[in-house]
Protein backbone atom coordinates (compact mmCIF):
# COMPACT_ATOMS: atom_id res chain seq x y z
CA UNK A 1 0.00 0.00 0.00
CA UNK A 2 2.79 2.44 0.90
CA UNK A 3 4.57 1.64 -2.36
CA UNK A 4 1.39 2.35 -4.30
CA UNK A 5 0.82 5.68 -2.48
CA UNK A 6 4.41 6.75 -3.11
CA UNK A 7 4.13 5.80 -6.80
CA UNK A 8 0.88 7.73 -7.18
CA UNK A 9 2.38 10.79 -5.52
CA UNK A 10 5.32 10.69 -7.94
CA UNK A 11 2.94 10.41 -10.91
CA UNK A 12 0.90 13.35 -9.61
CA UNK A 13 3.90 15.73 -9.83
CA UNK A 14 4.06 15.92 -13.67
CA UNK A 15 0.24 15.90 -13.71
CA UNK A 16 0.10 18.98 -11.49
CA UNK A 17 2.84 20.71 -13.50
CA UNK A 18 0.87 20.16 -16.70
CA UNK A 19 -2.33 21.42 -15.03
CA UNK A 20 -0.49 24.51 -13.81
CA UNK A 21 0.72 25.17 -17.37
CA UNK A 22 -2.83 24.90 -18.75
CA UNK A 23 -4.17 27.23 -16.05
CA UNK A 24 -1.38 29.74 -16.65
CA UNK A 25 -1.83 29.78 -20.43
CA UNK A 26 -5.62 30.02 -20.31
CA UNK A 27 -5.59 32.94 -17.89
CA UNK A 28 -2.75 34.80 -19.59
CA UNK A 29 -4.21 34.39 -23.07
CA UNK A 30 -7.59 35.70 -21.90
CA UNK A 31 -8.36 39.36 -22.73
CA UNK A 32 -7.57 41.06 -19.43
CA UNK A 33 -5.51 44.01 -18.31
CA UNK A 34 -4.38 44.46 -14.68
CA UNK A 35 -3.93 48.17 -15.43
CA UNK A 36 -7.61 48.56 -16.30
CA UNK A 37 -8.40 49.62 -12.72
CA UNK A 38 -5.74 52.33 -12.74
CA UNK A 39 -7.23 55.85 -13.00
CA UNK A 40 -7.14 57.47 -16.45
CA UNK A 41 -5.14 60.39 -15.04
CA UNK A 42 -2.06 58.17 -14.64
CA UNK A 43 0.39 58.89 -17.52
CA UNK A 44 1.15 56.05 -20.00
CA UNK A 45 4.83 55.96 -19.06
CA UNK A 46 3.91 55.41 -15.42
CA UNK A 47 1.57 52.59 -16.43
CA UNK A 48 4.39 51.02 -18.41
CA UNK A 49 6.67 51.12 -15.38
CA UNK A 50 3.93 49.54 -13.29
CA UNK A 51 3.61 46.73 -15.84
CA UNK A 52 7.34 46.09 -15.69
CA UNK A 53 7.22 46.06 -11.89
CA UNK A 54 4.55 43.33 -12.05
CA UNK A 55 6.70 41.32 -14.47
CA UNK A 56 4.30 41.74 -17.39
CA UNK A 57 7.02 42.82 -19.78
CA UNK A 58 8.73 39.41 -19.71
CA UNK A 59 8.01 36.49 -22.09
CA UNK A 60 5.26 34.07 -21.06
CA UNK A 61 7.63 31.15 -20.44
CA UNK A 62 9.72 33.29 -18.06
CA UNK A 63 6.59 34.36 -16.16
CA UNK A 64 5.42 30.74 -15.96
CA UNK A 65 8.77 29.46 -14.67
CA UNK A 66 8.89 32.19 -12.02
CA UNK A 67 5.37 31.39 -10.86
CA UNK A 68 6.18 27.66 -10.81
CA UNK A 69 9.31 28.18 -8.72
CA UNK A 70 7.46 30.46 -6.32
CA UNK A 71 4.59 28.00 -5.95
CA UNK A 72 6.49 24.69 -5.71
CA UNK A 73 9.77 25.81 -4.12
CA UNK A 74 9.48 29.08 -2.23
CA UNK A 75 5.99 28.66 -0.70
CA UNK A 76 6.89 25.25 0.86
CA UNK A 77 9.97 26.93 2.34
CA UNK A 78 7.73 29.60 3.86
CA UNK A 79 5.64 26.84 5.47
CA UNK A 80 8.77 25.13 6.82
CA UNK A 81 9.98 28.47 8.22
CA UNK A 82 6.64 28.97 9.96
CA UNK A 83 6.60 25.46 11.45
CA UNK A 84 10.24 25.17 12.56
CA UNK A 85 11.33 28.84 12.92
CA UNK A 86 13.96 28.53 10.17
CA UNK A 87 14.89 31.14 7.54
CA UNK A 88 15.00 29.23 4.23
CA UNK A 89 12.65 31.67 2.44
CA UNK A 90 14.12 34.88 3.79
CA UNK A 91 14.57 37.49 1.05
CA UNK A 92 12.93 35.35 -1.66
CA UNK A 93 10.07 36.67 -3.80
CA UNK A 94 6.74 34.91 -3.21
CA UNK A 95 3.56 34.82 -5.32
CA UNK A 96 2.29 38.39 -4.91
CA UNK A 97 -1.27 39.55 -5.47
CA UNK A 98 -1.53 42.40 -7.98
CA UNK A 99 -4.59 43.68 -6.16
CA UNK A 100 -3.37 43.82 -2.55
CA UNK A 101 0.44 43.69 -3.12
CA UNK A 102 0.66 40.98 -0.42
CA UNK A 103 1.53 37.26 -0.68
CA UNK A 104 -1.36 35.27 -2.15
CA UNK A 105 -0.88 32.31 0.20
CA UNK A 106 -1.10 34.58 3.26
CA UNK A 107 -4.50 35.81 2.05
CA UNK A 108 -5.65 32.25 1.37
CA UNK A 109 -4.56 31.08 4.83
CA UNK A 110 -6.47 33.97 6.41
CA UNK A 111 -9.69 33.20 4.53
CA UNK A 112 -9.51 29.42 4.40
CA UNK A 113 -10.97 28.78 7.92
CA UNK A 114 -14.25 30.51 6.99
CA UNK A 115 -14.59 28.44 3.82
CA UNK A 116 -13.65 25.20 5.59
CA UNK A 117 -16.20 25.86 8.33
CA UNK A 118 -19.04 26.31 5.84
CA UNK A 119 -17.96 23.82 3.16
CA UNK A 120 -16.75 21.12 5.55
CA UNK A 121 -19.85 21.28 7.72
CA UNK A 122 -22.20 21.24 4.72
CA UNK A 123 -20.41 18.25 3.17
CA UNK A 124 -20.47 16.22 6.38
CA UNK A 125 -24.15 17.07 6.95
CA UNK A 126 -25.01 16.21 3.33
CA UNK A 127 -23.26 12.81 3.52
CA UNK A 128 -24.81 11.92 6.90
CA UNK A 129 -28.28 12.69 5.53
CA UNK A 130 -27.85 11.18 2.04
CA UNK A 131 -26.48 7.73 2.91
CA UNK A 132 -29.26 6.62 5.33
CA UNK A 133 -31.96 8.03 3.01
CA UNK A 134 -30.42 6.24 0.01
CA UNK A 135 -30.24 2.94 1.90
CA UNK A 136 -33.84 3.10 3.12
CA UNK A 137 -35.17 4.30 -0.27
CA UNK A 138 -33.56 1.30 -1.99
CA UNK A 139 -34.78 -1.14 0.65
CA UNK A 140 -38.33 0.28 0.43
CA UNK A 141 -38.36 0.81 -3.34
CA UNK A 142 -41.45 2.60 -4.74
CA UNK A 143 -42.75 3.35 -1.24
CA UNK A 144 -44.06 6.78 -0.24
CA UNK A 145 -40.71 7.52 1.42
CA UNK A 146 -38.87 6.61 -1.79
CA UNK A 147 -41.17 8.79 -3.92
CA UNK A 148 -40.78 11.79 -1.61
CA UNK A 149 -37.00 11.29 -1.50
CA UNK A 150 -36.85 11.16 -5.30
CA UNK A 151 -38.87 14.39 -5.55
CA UNK A 152 -36.63 16.24 -3.09
CA UNK A 153 -33.54 14.90 -4.85
CA UNK A 154 -34.73 16.23 -8.20
CA UNK A 155 -35.22 19.65 -6.61
CA UNK A 156 -31.70 19.53 -5.17
CA UNK A 157 -30.30 18.61 -8.59
CA UNK A 158 -32.28 21.18 -10.54
CA UNK A 159 -32.17 24.33 -8.41
CA UNK A 160 -28.82 26.21 -8.49
CA UNK A 161 -27.24 27.44 -5.22
CA UNK A 162 -27.68 31.15 -5.99
CA UNK A 163 -31.46 30.67 -6.28
CA UNK A 164 -31.68 28.43 -3.20
CA UNK A 165 -29.59 30.92 -1.22
CA UNK A 166 -31.81 33.89 -2.10
CA UNK A 167 -34.93 31.79 -1.44
CA UNK A 168 -33.91 30.77 2.10
CA UNK A 169 -32.84 34.35 2.87
CA UNK A 170 -36.27 35.64 1.87
CA UNK A 171 -38.09 32.97 3.90
CA UNK A 172 -36.00 32.55 7.07
CA UNK A 173 -34.39 35.99 7.33
CA UNK A 174 -36.71 38.56 5.73
CA UNK A 175 -40.14 37.00 6.33
CA UNK A 176 -39.66 35.01 9.53
CA UNK A 177 -36.62 36.81 10.97
CA UNK A 178 -35.22 33.61 12.47
CA UNK A 179 -31.71 33.65 10.96
CA UNK A 180 -29.20 36.36 9.96
CA UNK A 181 -28.90 36.98 6.22
CA UNK A 182 -25.20 37.99 6.34
CA UNK A 183 -22.43 35.77 7.69
CA UNK A 184 -20.30 37.67 10.23
CA UNK A 185 -16.73 36.48 9.66
CA UNK A 186 -15.41 38.57 12.57
CA UNK A 187 -17.55 36.67 15.09
CA UNK A 188 -15.57 34.57 17.57
CA UNK A 189 -16.91 31.77 19.78
CA UNK A 190 -16.00 32.25 23.44
CA UNK A 191 -19.06 30.93 25.33
CA UNK A 192 -22.39 29.20 24.84
CA UNK A 193 -24.20 32.34 23.68
CA UNK A 194 -21.62 33.17 21.00
CA UNK A 195 -21.69 29.50 19.92
CA UNK A 196 -25.46 29.75 19.37
CA UNK A 197 -24.93 32.90 17.27
CA UNK A 198 -22.30 31.07 15.20
CA UNK A 199 -24.65 28.12 14.76
CA UNK A 200 -27.52 30.35 13.63
CA UNK A 201 -25.46 32.17 11.00
CA UNK A 202 -24.13 28.88 9.62
CA UNK A 203 -27.54 27.24 9.17
CA UNK A 204 -28.51 28.80 5.82
CA UNK A 205 -25.14 28.52 3.99
CA UNK A 206 -24.72 24.94 5.19
CA UNK A 207 -28.31 24.08 4.25
CA UNK A 208 -27.90 25.45 0.71
CA UNK A 209 -24.66 23.56 0.05
CA UNK A 210 -25.82 20.38 1.80
CA UNK A 211 -28.93 20.21 -0.42
CA UNK A 212 -26.85 19.60 -3.55
CA UNK A 213 -24.56 17.11 -1.79
CA UNK A 214 -27.51 15.19 -0.36
CA UNK A 215 -29.28 15.04 -3.73
CA UNK A 216 -26.31 13.66 -5.63
CA UNK A 217 -25.03 11.14 -3.08
CA UNK A 218 -28.55 9.96 -2.26
CA UNK A 219 -29.24 8.99 -5.89
CA UNK A 220 -25.93 7.13 -6.23
CA UNK A 221 -26.47 5.38 -2.89
CA UNK A 222 -29.98 4.28 -3.88
CA UNK A 223 -28.90 3.05 -7.34
CA UNK A 224 -25.95 0.99 -6.06
CA UNK A 225 -28.00 -0.48 -3.20
CA UNK A 226 -30.74 -1.56 -5.63
CA UNK A 227 -28.12 -3.17 -7.87
CA UNK A 228 -26.60 -5.15 -5.00
CA UNK A 229 -29.87 -6.16 -3.33
CA UNK A 230 -30.69 -8.33 -6.37
CA UNK A 231 -27.33 -10.15 -6.39
CA UNK A 232 -26.91 -13.87 -5.69
CA UNK A 233 -24.78 -13.37 -2.57
CA UNK A 234 -27.69 -11.52 -0.90
CA UNK A 235 -30.03 -14.46 -1.48
CA UNK A 236 -27.34 -16.81 -0.20
CA UNK A 237 -26.86 -14.74 2.96
CA UNK A 238 -30.63 -14.75 3.61
CA UNK A 239 -30.80 -18.49 2.95
CA UNK A 240 -28.12 -19.05 5.61
CA UNK A 241 -30.42 -17.42 8.15
CA UNK A 242 -28.59 -14.13 8.62
CA UNK A 243 -30.69 -11.30 10.00
CA UNK A 244 -31.97 -8.68 7.58
CA UNK A 245 -29.91 -6.02 9.37
CA UNK A 246 -26.71 -8.03 8.84
CA UNK A 247 -27.49 -8.70 5.18
CA UNK A 248 -28.29 -5.07 4.33
CA UNK A 249 -25.98 -3.08 6.59
CA UNK A 250 -22.89 -5.29 6.39
CA UNK A 251 -22.89 -7.27 3.14
CA UNK A 252 -24.89 -5.06 0.79
CA UNK A 253 -23.78 -1.69 2.19
CA UNK A 254 -20.07 -2.51 2.03
CA UNK A 255 -20.26 -3.45 -1.66
CA UNK A 256 -22.51 -0.50 -2.45
CA UNK A 257 -20.16 2.04 -0.88
CA UNK A 258 -17.38 1.48 -3.44
CA UNK A 259 -18.85 3.64 -6.26
CA UNK A 260 -20.29 6.08 -3.71
CA UNK A 261 -16.80 6.68 -2.30
CA UNK A 262 -15.73 7.85 -5.77
CA UNK A 263 -18.59 10.34 -5.88
CA UNK A 264 -17.86 11.62 -2.37
CA UNK A 265 -14.13 12.04 -3.07
CA UNK A 266 -14.47 13.66 -6.50
CA UNK A 267 -17.27 15.97 -5.38
CA UNK A 268 -15.06 17.79 -2.85
CA UNK A 269 -13.67 20.27 -5.43
CA UNK A 270 -17.20 20.71 -6.82
CA UNK A 271 -18.54 21.65 -3.39
CA UNK A 272 -15.80 24.29 -3.16
CA UNK A 273 -17.03 25.58 -6.52
CA UNK A 274 -20.56 25.79 -5.13
CA UNK A 275 -19.17 27.63 -2.12
CA UNK A 276 -17.94 30.39 -4.45
CA UNK A 277 -21.55 31.29 -5.28
CA UNK A 278 -22.83 30.67 -1.74
CA UNK A 279 -20.17 32.92 -0.21
CA UNK A 280 -21.25 35.71 -2.53
CA UNK A 281 -24.90 35.31 -1.55
CA UNK A 282 -24.30 35.18 2.23
CA UNK A 283 -21.26 37.53 2.23
CA UNK A 284 -18.91 34.91 3.68
CA UNK A 285 -15.40 36.35 3.53
CA UNK A 286 -13.79 33.13 2.30
CA UNK A 287 -11.86 31.72 -0.64
CA UNK A 288 -14.81 32.01 -3.02
CA UNK A 289 -15.28 35.71 -2.41
CA UNK A 290 -11.53 36.22 -2.78
CA UNK A 291 -11.56 34.44 -6.15
CA UNK A 292 -14.49 36.53 -7.45
CA UNK A 293 -12.79 39.75 -6.31
CA UNK A 294 -9.53 38.70 -7.97
CA UNK A 295 -11.33 37.97 -11.26
CA UNK A 296 -12.97 41.41 -11.22
CA UNK A 297 -9.60 43.07 -10.53
CA UNK A 298 -7.71 40.97 -13.16
CA UNK A 299 -5.48 39.68 -10.35
CA UNK A 300 -3.94 36.76 -12.27
CA UNK A 301 -1.57 35.43 -9.56
CA UNK A 302 -4.47 35.04 -7.11
CA UNK A 303 -6.78 33.43 -9.68
CA UNK A 304 -4.02 31.06 -10.85
CA UNK A 305 -3.10 30.01 -7.32
CA UNK A 306 -6.67 29.37 -6.14
CA UNK A 307 -7.56 27.49 -9.34
CA UNK A 308 -4.42 25.38 -8.96
CA UNK A 309 -5.43 24.57 -5.38
CA UNK A 310 -8.70 23.15 -6.70
CA UNK A 311 -6.67 20.96 -9.10
CA UNK A 312 -4.55 19.72 -6.18
CA UNK A 313 -7.73 18.82 -4.30
CA UNK A 314 -8.93 16.72 -7.23
CA UNK A 315 -5.63 14.80 -7.45
CA UNK A 316 -5.43 14.20 -3.68
CA UNK A 317 -9.03 13.03 -3.31
CA UNK A 318 -8.61 10.72 -6.31
CA UNK A 319 -5.74 9.08 -4.43
CA UNK A 320 -7.82 8.96 -1.24
CA UNK A 321 -10.67 7.24 -3.09
CA UNK A 322 -8.31 4.58 -4.48
CA UNK A 323 -6.93 3.89 -1.00
CA UNK A 324 -10.42 3.49 0.47
CA UNK A 325 -11.26 1.06 -2.38
CA UNK A 326 -8.63 -1.33 -1.03
CA UNK A 327 -10.14 -1.12 2.45
CA UNK A 328 -13.74 -1.72 1.33
CA UNK A 329 -13.08 -4.35 -1.35
CA UNK A 330 -10.69 -7.18 -0.32
CA UNK A 331 -10.34 -8.17 -4.01
CA UNK A 332 -8.37 -4.99 -4.71
CA UNK A 333 -4.65 -5.24 -3.98
CA UNK A 334 -2.03 -2.56 -4.63
CA UNK A 335 1.08 -4.63 -3.89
Amino acid sequence: MLTYIFRRLLISIPTLIFISLVIFLLLNLAPNDPMAQVPLTVPPEVKQKMREALGLGQPLYVQFLKWLIQLFWIEPQVFIDYMFSTSFSEGKLRVISWQTRSPVMDIIVQRMPQTLWVVGMSYVVGILIAIPIGIYSAYKQYSVFDQVGTFVTMIGYSVPPFFTGVFVIVIFSVQLGWLPSIYDTTHSVVDWETFKVQLKQMVMPVMVLALQTTAMINRFMRATMLDNLSQDYVRTARAKGLSEWTVVMIHVLRNSMIPVITVIALNVPAIFGGAIITEQVFKVNGIGQQLIGAIYANDLPTVQTITFMFAVLIVLFNLLADIIYGILDPRIRYD
